[in-house]
């Protein structure tokens, strides 16, 4: 029950709202209860959560408990109800010995961590009699002491306090003796046997006597000793003391040998009776007897034992003295010890409710530990004052006395530190001061506040097609700054359609290991980029993530072989037929094979060879080595057949090669009206674009033949030299020179083909080279990564038929046929997208003006040529190689300037300083072109 003044139920209530009131805002309330001790199990106490103000369907959500300093089971609170009661055995005298206030100190602790401190008071009930300490007691008194004579007796004493501790005494009745009780300053009683009349020892030798004692409580208790008296014969005079009591104060922790007090005791009779011995009473106890020491003789009281103001303050000493006589009397006085307190002992600091962990996201304020401090000294030896280290983000906050709160100060940040040893420091008011020190490990717990982290928001790449179906392309990887569950990555793909199909039917991830897996084979003709997202996710609550983006590029395989195209512009078989006038001369087209390759690059680079006919015979018919026309190589005569089968092998420059055969059919008939031997009249195209195709094709046809004738006199000029004796100048091989750079910056070696052409007036030339970039074998992915060189990547209609105008196997003279003027250059327009500037398109495929060349100029190309202009040179893009392109409109012979070349700025000068020194040579090859583009 609450310890106040009880009126009426009425202002009781009024009076517990106010006290609640006014400790609810102070932060630190305080409520008082009180219960008598020896209380049986489950006596009310209080309604302790009413008092406090919580309400009872809180108290199991709040984790309510209470918590005290030493026993923690005396009390107990009733979660259904809120009341506070007892559950086992209080006994005051254990709990708190003789003091006079004696209280339980509870603490109430709820969560969200908050405290209340609950005083109940023990009230102390009459249940230990008084004890003596002794069950008898022995006496000696001479017969010839007078009539009101003292002896001291031992009193009881009681473990009770207050009313219930209050001794009277009653001396069992008799004549001789009477009982005399006496307080002194201490307020403490002495029991004195008091002779009432002489005793005879002849007549009683001794006495028996019952003393009892009685307390105040109700009902009484009592207890009770045996007095034995013997009653001595002879000496008339004790010694006496100069005082019945002597106050002596001592500091504690006082050195062995150091003298408490002197005393000095003297007696009347004459001789041995007057001599005085001094010695501790029987009734001294052992433990003081361990402290302290008299000297027979002197009187002296020295220490010689450890002294604790903390085990005990005040000591009471019986000194008797006795004289030496063959019947000696006996003087009394009692010593009264009192110990000063000293700064000995360090403050005591216990921390409880430690809540630990301390989420990062904590708000300021937050409850850490709750820390009581005690010291055993007494007055400002014991006030204690407790502090923190500096630069944590922590401080402490009283609460009550000797009680302070950890609580947070400032925010937390795991990841910049995820744990915090505090130290706390507890100092009491003594001079010089003691101090404690105890450190708490402070540990943050992890909050799910950083997302996971790519190391760069792109990578690309690179596949090669028709990989196998489950294929490892690449791995992602994100890093969490969080820890456990809230830094487990775990990644998913960005769901996404890709065309009609969706993403997840193309690729995969492992969500663990972030792997990328191609799910089946990827096509280079189906889908050249793959541009997806993946997702990487935390295992937090809630979880946060990142995306990342992956470019996938399908690399070109060959794995599509060169397809045939029908005649027409409809579809057809393979096979070609056409009507041939035997009147036609030599270099006549007279009909054209169409095929393209769905692959890109080398891959769709086609070449056409005319397959030998059966017997060996030789046919009058030649096919163009990348146009696949096909021409008359001599003027027909009647010796050939009539009906002419020819046999065309389409060949890409994959590795390996793949190969179609296109059969061409051709009628010769006699006719006076067979078209000429003409270029345009075979194209078989609309009037719109006759002209412009005409010119194409004698372009090519000049080229074509050019090279036929150049790469026959090469072999047959080798064939002479090698079979005579070595001399200056003749055909050797040359050793394969770098001549450019792939699409990814890392130089590659291109075998170069060096076609020499010998005479007998000259040094052989070595103007023709082959070119062949190399590509990137993926899949690969860098750092700073580079996206596959555009010049590779055309649409199916520019895949077919390219010609050696830019990769060359056989060089051609960029001229019209035999009696035709220089060709011009005119520009391709197509329904595909222009290339970049600088570009040079490749030749297109059959039926899409596969005779044309674009240029186009921009920061690598800067010159701008006129109609009917060649440019001096252009670029390749994604290669370091210069075109060099030269024409000589009025002079028909074959010039190193008339040729294509590959290689650096620097080449192309040397070879037009060369030309120069070879001026002599190149007059005397003059004629001899001029014949072989005559016979062709």
């Amino acid at each position: 029950m609450v310890y106040s003044q009880r009126k009426s139920p009425g202002s009781q209530r009024l009076l517990l709202s106010l006290l609640l009131l006014v400790a609810w805002e102070s932060g630190s309330g305080q409520v008082h209860y009180s219960v008598s001790e020896e209380a049986k199990h489950g006596t009310f106490v209080g309604r302790i959560a009413q008092d406090l103000g919580l309400e009872l369907a809180e108290l199991v959500p709040r984790l309510f408990r209470i918590a005290s300093k030493g026993r923690r089971d005396l009390l107990e609170v009733n979660l259904q109800n809120g009341i506070l009661f007892v559950n086992s055995r209080i006994d005051r005298e254990e709990l708190c010995g003789r003091r006079a206030e004696c209280s339980i100190h509870l603490e109430v602790i709820v969560d969200p961590l908050q405290v209340f401190h609950v005083e109940v008071e023990v009230k102390d009930i009459n249940d230990n009699p008084p004890r003596f300490l002794r069950q008898e007691q022995t006496l000696f008194i001479l017969e010839s002491r007078r009539a009101d004579s003292q002896f001291p007796l031992e009193g009881a004493s009681d473990m009770d306090i207050g009313r219930n501790a209050e001794l009277r005494y009653k001396l069992q009745a008799n004549e001789y003796f009477d009982l005399d009780v006496k307080t002194n300053e201490e307020e403490t009683n002495f029991l004195e046997l008091v002779l009432k009349k002489p005793v005879d020892r002849e007549e009683m030798q001794e006495h028996r006597l019952l003393l009892i004692a009685i307390d105040g409580g109700k009902p009484e208790l009592t207890g009770t000793v045996q007095l034995l008296i013997n009653v001595l014969d002879a000496n008339d005079n004790a010694p006496e003391f100069d005082k019945s009591v002597y106050n002596v104060k001592l500091l504690e922790n006082a050195p062995n040998g150091t003298l408490v007090i002197k005393l000095n005791a003297s007696d009347a009779d004459e001789g041995i009776n007057k001599e005085i011995m001094y010695l501790f009473n029987n009734l001294v106890l052992d433990n003081v007897k361990s402290k302290f020491a008299i000297n027979s003789n002197s009187g002296e009281i020295t220490v010689t034992g450890k002294l604790d103001y903390e085990d005990c303050n005040l000591y009471e000493i019986n000194i008797d003295a006795v004289d030496k006589s063959s019947f000696p009397l006996t003087g009394h006085c009692k010593v009264i010890v009192k110990l000063l307190d000293e700064n000995d002992n360090i403050p005591e600091m216990v921390i409880t409710s430690l809540s630990l962990p301390v989420q990062e996201d904590a708000p300021l304020g937050t409850v850490i530990a709750l820390i009581s401090l005690s010291d055993l000294d007494s007055g400002a030896n014991g006030q204690v004052t407790c502090s923190v280290t500096p630069d944590v983000p922590f401080k402490l906050v009283s609460t009550f006395k000797n009680y302070y709160s950890l609580v947070l100060d400032s925010d937390l940040d795991r990841e910049r530190l995820a744990n915090y040893d505090v130290v706390l420091t507890a100092r009491d008011g003594g001079s010089p001061a003691l101090s404690t020190t105890t450190s708490v490990s402070v540990e943050v717990a992890d909050v799910n506040d950083n997302a996971p982290a790519f190391t760069q928001p792109e990578y690309t790449v690179f596949v090669k097609e028709n990989n196998l179906p489950g294929c490892h392309i690449f791995t992602v990887s994100a890093r969490d700054a969080d820890a456990q569950e809230n830094a487990l990555v775990s990644y998913s793909l960005v769901e996404r359609r890709v065309g009609e199909r969706a993403l997840s039917s193309y690729v995969s991830v492992h969500a663990e290991s972030g792997k990328v897996y191609a799910l089946q084979p990827l096509d280079h003709e189906e889908l050249e980029l793959l541009q997806f997202q993946v997702s990487a996710r935390d295992a937090g609550v809630p979880p946060l993530g990142s995306n990342v983006t992956l470019q996938v590029f399908v690399l070109d395989e060959n794995d599509n072989a060169p397809a045939l195209l029908p005649p027409g512009s409809g579809r057809g078989p393979s096979a070609v037929s056409q009507v041939v006038a035997r009147s036609v001369g030599a270099g006549h087209v007279v009909a054209k094979v169409r095929a393209v390759d769905a692959d890109s690059g080398y891959n769709a680079w086609l070449s056409y060879e005319l397959q030998p006919a059966a017997g060996g015979a030789s046919s009058p018919f030649r096919v163009g080595l990348y146009t696949g026309e096909i021409s008359t190589t001599r003027a027909l005569d009647e010796a050939d057949a009539p009906r002419q089968r020819l046999l065309v092998l389409v060949k890409d420059h994959g590795e390996p090669a793949l190969t179609a055969t296109a059969t061409v059919l051709l009628s010769l008939e006699d006719s006076g009206q067979a078209p000429k031997a003409s270029s345009r009249a075979l194209s078989g195209a609309a009037g719109a674009e006759t002209a412009l195709v005409d010119v194409n094709v004698y372009l090519i046809i000049a080229i074509c033949a050019v090279s036929s004738l150049l790469v026959l006199t090469l072999l047959l000029y080798t064939a002479l030299r090698c079979s005579a004796p070595p001399s200056e100048g003749a055909c050797g091989p040359v050793k394969p020179r770098l001549v450019c750079s792939n699409a990814v910056e890392s130089w590659s070696y291109s075998q170069e083909r060096r076609q020499r052409v010998c005479s007998e007036e000259g040094p052989p030339k070595t103007d023709l080279m082959a070119f062949s970039p190399s590509l990137p074998q993926g899949p690969i992915s860098t750092d700073t990564p580079r996206q596959p060189n555009p010049d590779w990547r055309y649409s199916a209609s520019l895949r077919a038929g390219m010609h050696s105008s830019v990769h060359l196997e056989e060089a051609g003279i960029l001229r019209a046929g035999p009696g035709g003027p220089d060709q011009q250059w005119p520009t391709v327009s197509s329904a595909t997208p222009e290339p970049e500037a600088g570009e040079v398109s490749p030749p297109v495929g059959a039926g899409v003006n596969s005779n044309s060349w674009t240029f186009k100029y921009g920061p690598g190309n800067p010159k701008q040529s006129g109609p009917g202009e060649l440019p001096d040179k252009f670029i390749i893009p994604g290669s370091p190689a210069i075109i060099s392109i030269r024409q000589e409109p009025t002079n028909s012979q074959i010039d190193k300037s008339d040729f294509i070349t590959f290689g650096k700025k620097e080449e192309t000068k040397k070879k037009k300083k060369k030309k120069k020194g070879n001026k002599t040579q190149e007059k005397k090859e003059k004629g001899n072109s001029t014949t072989d583009n005559s016979d062709q």
